[in-house]
């Protein structure tokens, strides 16, 4: 019988002896490492914080001591201890949690959390909570993988400094964010690392924390004895644990970029990364994006590429950064800095490009209508994986719309096929006038169309692409192709229905839009995003007083959690059948 058979609690944990736990690590390690190659995940970040997780339930009593991870890409061991074990087990059960902390699934996880830098400002709420209500336990944070590079770790730990009573940071040190950790504090660690912790210089003391090294974080034995002392301390501690990320997997060990969250079947039979045929990889957004940046860096050293910690999603992959060198820059987890850094870079005379995932925009809002619009700074923003997702609800793409499109002097531009993409790249790095952003296509193959004669210095001026009558369709970027799917289905009903690409998506084109009340009686608008304060609504709000109907599709504002996407587009009744009837009710 295995260990993790005689798991069916944590009072069955705290009675393991030490080899039974250590061999518990391993079996753990094994089920975490078979999921994530089966249905895609974090392999690294949960393999590093095996042995930190089990020690953690084992000295502290959780639900009743908080436990808060930093973006809990690192809770698979922490879900395997607290009764979802099942779901690591079964095949079948793999897909029926989430890859983040939620509560709805366990009382022992406390927030919905998959961004990063925000353990510590939530754990440090907790602990204010607890202590004005009298109550009497342990607060955790567990913050790592870079995310000490994020602003909102240093107001938390600026805060939780002074809170005068219970409150323990675990930093797992694990030399990484996803890709190499970036910033000057990183430098301090490495210094503490190298001095078992004993090095005068230390950021964590400086702000006022008790502060216990523990050098191999993956040892339990050091974990549990270093836990068991801060375990009901009275005031704000930091535990530094230097931990291995990938820890127990070779393949994750020496590839710990590539394996910090990996697709389905990277590893093969024997737990290596599968080998790849060489065949001619096919074109894709990717591809023309570093294709362009590279040549206009070999052209204009001023060019520089940016990115917030993630460059790997957005296709800036090692060879690619290598390429760049110092014209690629990588923040650290640290969005807010990136939009202003950018924006004084283009200010002073520098071409910046800022890759970003649509997700993590969000948590810009302020520097780009502060730092950005208002001082109207001729940037590219270039808006990756934004779409309407099945993904966690921690990681939707479908918000970027409504967020960029009602800051002003921000232009949004939308491209649906390579050679608008390419025409939009060009202008971009012409443009002198205002901040830009362009709507990477996500998940779509490149489509090839017509080549692109749009002039986009002249601002929002939309290009019909069919001339019909009665029904007007507008296809945002890559719903444009929807657009031509529903007008060919209409054109098999006998109508013949104008067709339209936006290009723009912050401003409306109101001659082109004006001279369709003249003979249409419909005008349906598509967009890969979220409705509220999206593009068909400013739409909808134009025709509001005129005899044009208008019927918007997109996502519903909302959260929804690694829903299918057919399941999707079906809600939201996205599909060519379901248009084309809603048309013809109307019509």
């Amino acid at each position: 019988m295995q260990i993790i058979d005689k798991l069916n609690s944590l009072e069955d944990l705290k009675g393991f002896t030490c080899e039974e736990l250590e061999i518990l690590a391993g079996e753990m390690r094994s089920l975490i490492i078979k999921k994530v190659n089966t249905i895609g995940g974090h392999l690294a970040p949960n393999l590093g914080f095996v042995e930190p997780t089990i020690a953690l339930h084992k000295v502290f009593n959780s639900p009743v001591d908080k436990f808060v991870f930093d973006v809990s890409h690192q809770c698979y061991p922490h879900k395997i201890l607290t009764g979802r074990k099942e779901y690591y087990l079964n095949p079948e059960k793999y897909l029926e949690i989430s890859g983040y902390t939620n509560p709805e699934e366990s009382p022992h996880d406390t927030f919905v959390i998959g961004h990063t830098s925000t353990s510590v400002s939530l754990a440090c709420g907790i602990a204010k909570a607890r202590d004005l209500k009298g109550e009497n336990f342990n607060v955790v944070a567990i913050i790592g993988d870079g995310s000490l590079s994020g602003g909102e770790a240093y107001e938390g730990l600026n805060n939780a400094a002074v809170l005068g009573t219970n409150f323990i940071v675990i930093v797992n040190d694990n030399e990484m964010s996803i890709a190499e950790n970036q910033g000057g504090l990183y430098e301090n660690l490495r210094l503490l690392r190298e001095t078992e912790g004993k090095a005068e210089l230390n950021f964590f003391k400086s702000l006022g924390f008790e502060y216990y090294y523990v050098s191999d974080g993956n040892n339990l034995s050091q974990m549990i004895e270093a836990l068991e002392k801060v375990k009901d301390t009275n005031c704000p501690t930091v535990v530094h644990i230097k931990t291995q990320k990938g820890k127990g997997l070779k393949a994750a060990e020496n590839n710990k970029e590539l394996c910090h969250w990996i697709v389905p079947n990277l590893l093969d039979e024997n737990n290596e990364i599968a080998q790849v045929q060489n065949t001619s990889c096919p074109e894709t957004y990717t591809t023309i994006t570093n294709d362009f940046l590279l040549k206009k860096i070999n052209q204009d050293k001023t060019v520089l590429a940016i990115n917030p910690a993630t460059p790997g999603a957005v296709g800036l992959t090692p060879d690619i950064r290598e390429k760049f060198g110092v014209n690629f820059v990588d923040t650290g987890i640290a969005e807010e800095h990136a939009v202003a850094y950018a924006s004084a870079i283009a200010k002073n005379g520098g071409n910046p490009y800022l890759l970003i995932i649509s997700s993590f925009l969000q948590r810009t809002y302020d520097q780009l209508s502060q730092d950005l619009a208002l001082n109207n700074s001729p940037m590219t923003i270039l808006v990756n994986w934004g779409a309407i997702q099945a993904n966690d609800m921690t990681h939707l793409g479908c918000f970027d719309i409504p967020i960029i499109s009602n800051i002003p002097n921000i232009v949004y531009l939308a491209p649906a096929t390579k050679e608008e993409y390419l025409k939009m790249l060009e202008f971009s790095y012409t443009n002198k006038k205002f901040p830009l952003a362009i709507r990477v296509p996500f998940m779509n193959p490149v489509t090839s169309g017509k080549s692109d004669d749009t002039d986009y210095s002249i601002l929002n001026k939309f290009k019909v692409t069919q001339k019909g009558s009665d029904v007007a369709l507008i296809g945002v970027g890559s719903f444009y192709h929807l657009a031509l799917d529903v007008a060919n289905a209409l054109k098999a009903e006998g109508i013949n229905a104008t067709v339209i690409n936006p290009l723009f998506i912050s401003g409306l084109d109101e001659e082109l839009l004006n001279s369709l009340k003249e003979n249409h009686k419909l005008v349906v608008t598509l967009e890969d995003g979220v409705l509220d304060g999206g593009f068909g609504q400013k739409v909808a709000s134009f025709f509001g007083n005129s005899d044009v109907k208008v019927l918007n599709y997109g996502a519903e504002k909302e959260f929804p959690d690694r829903v299918p996407l057919a399941k999707l587009y079906e809600k939201y009744r996205l599909k060519q059948e379901m248009i084309l009837s809603d048309i013809k009710e109307i019509l």
